[in-house]
């Protein structure tokens, strides 16, 4: 495992992780990388944490979605352990619909979505997919 990977992951955890530069395939490739060496719900946890605590420091706690994110990282676990890929290159070339938002769109309705409650907590899919 690269040292420089887990430098990033400890100072994403940390907090220091600028959200200018943490657009949405670097979510998707640090869910990855996370994912690689903890369970999910430690990922979970820990990704949750990390990224309440970066919106809040810039001022928007409001733009943390929890169920986006942990959706997000139960898509990532399922292809991780389905294609078994030890890189992100190969992970995002065999995936590449991750890194678009919207694919959350097959199993979330907007309504749903768009939800204080999906912001808040955890939310199941209302849609069959």
């Amino acid at each position: 495992m690269s040292g420089a990977i887990e430098t990033e992951l400890l100072r994403f955890i940390g907090g220091e992780i600028d959200p200018r530069a943490f657009p949405h395939g670097e979510h998707v490739r640090i869910g990855f990388e996370m994912l690689r060496r903890h369970s999910f719900a430690e990922t979970c946890l820990h990704y949750s944490a990390a990224l309440r605590a970066m919106t809040a420091r810039i001022g928007k706690p409001e733009a943390f979605h929890q169920t986006m994110t942990v959706a997000f990282l139960a898509v990532i676990a399922e292809r991780l352990e389905a294609g078994r890929q030890a890189e992100f290159a190969a992970f995002a070339a065999a995936n590449p619909d991750l890194m678009e938002k919207s694919i959350l769109a097959r199993w979330y309705s907007p309504e749903r979505l768009g939800s204080e409650a999906a912001r808040s907590t955890f939310l199941l899919p209302d849609l069959p997919g």
